[in-house]
């Protein structure tokens, strides 16, 4: 196996409405077969209109009670409780709340950021359907560039055991999230039984090396790693969600 590049896109333009971010991203960067493209979140959800006014927010009576818990705005508090399944922590001392969004992920406030927003008084949803968003996005590069590509959408993610955030993929398309080793053997013949690697998760990772949070880079190529990329869109980040029952954290 040989080595892999990451190159930041830069010079991207404020993204709005209906943007097309692939066909973007192909004119700043010369694009080449088997490249795998990390979006991040914000500009997806900027493209599909999932920004939200806060002052247009008229918040609830559950809002107004978890917002007096843990010291945070009603009006985001509304749209936290709009964007999940159900509150599984409140964190009164940090002013978080832990949830499961209507994706399946757990992550704090539902994913919703109020960081590079347009206005003081908007937030940033998470898309609707971040593996639905990567699938169109790979449409958008290949019909700009006519090169085979995999896309992953990331955001950051806190992490239960450890300090620190990471970058996560949250949708895919082109690649298989899950590398799957259960079955293969180690060096000394033993048979892997639990090795499932998360390949979507650590490439997106990588993309966050050469994107700093403040430098205006939303997207990132990782190149030479064109043997995870596969014809069909794949699963999806989906894939990657782990089912209740075997949550031993829940």
């Amino acid at each position: 196996m040989g080595g892999a590049t990451v190159l930041p896109v830069e010079g991207l333009p404020e993204v709005t409405l209906t943007f097309n971010i692939g066909k973007a991203i192909a004119g700043q960067i010369q694009l080449e077969d088997g490249d795998i493209i990390a979006v991040s979140q914000k500009i997806v959800s900027k493209s599909e209109g999932r920004v939200v006014r806060l002052d247009e927010t008229d918040p609830g009576p559950e809002a107004v009670s978890l917002a007096a818990r843990a010291g945070k705005d009603p009006r985001l508090v509304q749209h936290i409780l709009d964007e999940s399944r159900s509150v599984i922590r409140v964190d009164e001392e940090r002013g978080i709340l832990i949830t499961e969004t209507s994706h399946g992920f757990i992550c704090a406030n539902a994913g919703i950021d109020q960081s590079n927003t347009g206005a003081e008084d908007e937030a940033i949803l998470l898309p609707l359907d971040p593996d639905g968003s990567a699938r169109r996005i790979r449409v958008e590069l290949e019909t700009a560039a006519s090169v085979r590509t995999a896309v992953l959408v990331t955001d950051s993610f806190g992490r239960a055991w450890r300090q620190g955030q990471v970058e996560v993929a949250i949708g895919c398309a082109g690649i298989q999230p899950l590398d799957d080793w259960r079955g293969e053997k180690d060096q000394r013949g033993r048979e892997l039984t639990a090795t499932v690697i998360s390949l979507a998760d650590q490439l997106a990772a990588a993309s966050d090396l050469v994107r700093s949070k403040t430098d205006g880079v939303p997207a990132v190529v990782l190149r030479g790693l064109g043997h995870f990329v596969t014809e069909d869109d794949g699963p999806g980040c989906a894939a990657q969600l782990r089912d209740p029952a075997d949550d031993l954290f829940r």
